[in-house]
């Protein structure tokens, strides 16, 4: 299956004309792919929208190929991009949960992807005295802490 996925990944890369390199590790339940690139910018987008619609296309192409074993998610990260965003999300939650906690006044956060939220979530749920939960439809689905 990792060869399948560098497979795909030599391919997607080849047409975006981008040069570089990646690791692809196996975690668990899925493949973490670490990539190397002088244009990282153009390969994160804004917001990482292009890292996460690659992303979405790496996943939907190695869904459909035939090969041993089940389906494994591959999660993408350009130039420690995402790790760096995750590590700021949680941070960040950390702040916004002991803000609700003082005040006892629920916020609002800011439109996320999904995997943005998820992060926020996890913080938000291994701190007492409060809770999240994610509103809204599509690109305005934000995160709304509460006290609890």
């Amino acid at each position: 299956m990792e060869e399948q996925l560098s497979e795909v990944l030599d391919n997607l890369l080849g047409m975006l004309l981008l040069e570089g390199s990646y690791e692809i590790e196996e975690k668990g339940e899925g493949f973490f792919v670490s990539i190397e690139t002088k244009d990282a910018g153009r390969l994160i987008g804004a917001r990482g929208e292009s890292l996460e619609g690659l992303q979405l296309v790496v996943n939907q192409i190695m869904s459909r190929k035939p090969g041993e074993g089940e389906f494994k998610r591959a999660v993408l990260d350009v130039e420690g991009w995402r790790k760096q965003k995750e590590e700021e999300l949680k941070a960040m939650a950390k702040d916004l949960a002991k803000q609700v906690l003082e005040s006892g006044k629920q916020l609002e956060l800011e439109p996320m992807s999904s995997w943005q939220r998820r992060v926020v979530h996890m913080v938000i749920q291994e701190t007492d005295g409060v809770f999240s939960e994610s509103t809204g439809e599509d690109r305005d689905r934000h995160i709304v802490i509460k006290p609890g």
